[in-house]
């Protein structure tokens, strides 16, 4: 299809922003303090052994092997590379302006992209889950560019576009007639569970690797409430199916507490959000398992420069009634032990401004300890994954490292001193 083409292809342009940078053949790298990301420890005297993109050994620092480049950070403190599991990279970010992304064409997109993904990569955030774009399937474009070394960027795991009721949460409301939309910004529209499961089918053909149902309406979409259920359980239990038959997970947007008991029952395997969840769905989640992915520290940033900006007064009056609730219903979460990941909504506000909300999350309810590993260890947890998130062997090369320590101030990893993504240094 002409308009998929398109997308994929330009997004080979943006290779002239930068190169990702090789990696030595073996490092032996020196912490001064370590933070493995799982165990809840701090270690000293640590030294990390790489070889080919991976860790290989982790132990007790002693002569530098033979063949080995050895890494100073003993200054530092080490930590993995950070994940953050609700992003928009490969979309233009949040202003005023409704009709921003139908105006910028799929080049332009895809260069926005490039360049939101190179700075979250500075920031730290080595891993990314990317929830979803407007231009469908932007983001594999954008992932598959990353990984062939064409832009520097974190590594990304895609949902190609948004599973939506038409005129729902995940639609571009209130720019054109959405029948006019631009094919490729309707990839996931369903009305009936067929049609769910068909979109469904047609994202994982395509190179997603997981699904982004929208569970219920959204603050940032105009004319749908974040508290009113939107796609129903059955139609979430229709991409479930299929998602899950072929090893993918399904995560929903979910600010009601309806629209999320729905998609739990339904079988999802996280909640995006849950700004409204009640005590029955914080102890559904609970019991089922089920991930809350929770970015509170996002209401700030759309109050203070929503307004200072003129965003519509429809999103800024439903930002205002969600903030607060979400934060009370996190700090619940977390007093009950419902398994909570990172994930921050950037793109809503500037990428790599990614870490700002460590200090929430110790705020409501979280130790700092707590807070760096649901940006780490459970993180990966979340998504499946047995390759990112901790130092260990047999995970990818991806730390941070920084001179002050997280555990006094959590805010000290909102300036990262040093990067290593598969065991080159970014910076």
């Amino acid at each position: 299809m002409r308009y998929l083409q398109r997308a994929h292809l330009t997004v080979a342009l943006a290779a002239a922003l930068a190169a990702t940078p090789a990696a030595a053949a073996t490092l032996y790298v020196e912490a001064g303090r370590l933070i493995d990301g799982v165990s809840g420890e701090v270690r000293t005297g640590q030294c990390v052994t790489i070889a080919d993109e991976r860790i290989a050994a982790v132990g007790p620092c002693g002569e530098t092997p033979g063949g080995a480049t050895r890494i100073d950070w003993s200054g530092y403190t080490v930590l993995p590379g950070l994940i953050d599991l609700h992003t928009h990279l490969a979309d233009l970010g949040q202003s005023a302006d409704l009709a921003a992304p139908i105006k910028a064409s799929p080049a332009e997109t895809a260069l926005v992209g490039a360049r939101n993904a190179r700075v979250t990569l500075d920031a730290g955030f080595t891993s990314v889950r990317d929830v979803g774009c407007y231009r469908g399937l932007t983001d594999v474009a954008l992932r598959n560019a990353i990984e062939r070394g064409d832009v520097p960027g974190p590594r990304m795991w895609v949902a190609g576009a948004y599973i939506t009721v038409p005129g729902g949460g995940g639609e571009l409301n209130g720019v054109v007639p959405n029948d006019q939309l631009p094919p490729d910004m309707r990839l996931g529209v369903a009305a009936t569970p067929e049609e769910a499961a068909a979109k469904t089918t047609f994202l994982l053909d395509h190179g997603a690797d997981f699904i982004k149902t929208i569970a219920t309406g959204a603050v940032l979409a105009i004319g749908t409430e974040p508290g009113a259920p939107e796609l129903t359980e059955d139609q979430l239990r229709a991409v479930v199916k299929v998602a899950h038959a072929r090893g993918k997970r399904v995560t929903a947007h979910a600010h009601g507490a309806e629209g999320i008991k729905n998609a739990i029952r339904a079988g999802v395997d996280s909640i995006e959000h849950a700004s409204l969840a009640d005590e029955e769905a914080l102890q559904m989640a609970k019991a089922h398992g089920t991930w809350l992915v929770m970015d509170i520290y996002n209401g700030t940033y759309i109050d203070e420069e929503g307004t200072r900006e003129g965003w519509p007064e429809e999103y800024l009056r439903k930002n205002r009634e969600t903030t607060d609730t979400q934060r009370a219903a996190f700090r619940r979460a977390v007093e009950i032990g419902v398994k909570i990941g990172y994930g921050t909504d950037a793109g809503v506000y500037p990428h790599g401004l990614n870490a700002r909300q460590f200090a929430n999350m110790v705020k409501y309810g979280m130790t700092p300890m707590q807070a760096i590993e649901a940006a780490t260890g459970r993180a990966a947890e979340e998504m499946g994954r047995e390759d990112v998130g901790a130092i260990v062997p047999g995970r990818y090369a991806d730390m941070v490292a920084i001179k002050a320590d997280p555990l006094a101030d959590i805010t000290v990893l909102e300036k990262i001193d040093h990067v290593m993504k598969g065991g080159a240094i970014v910076r």
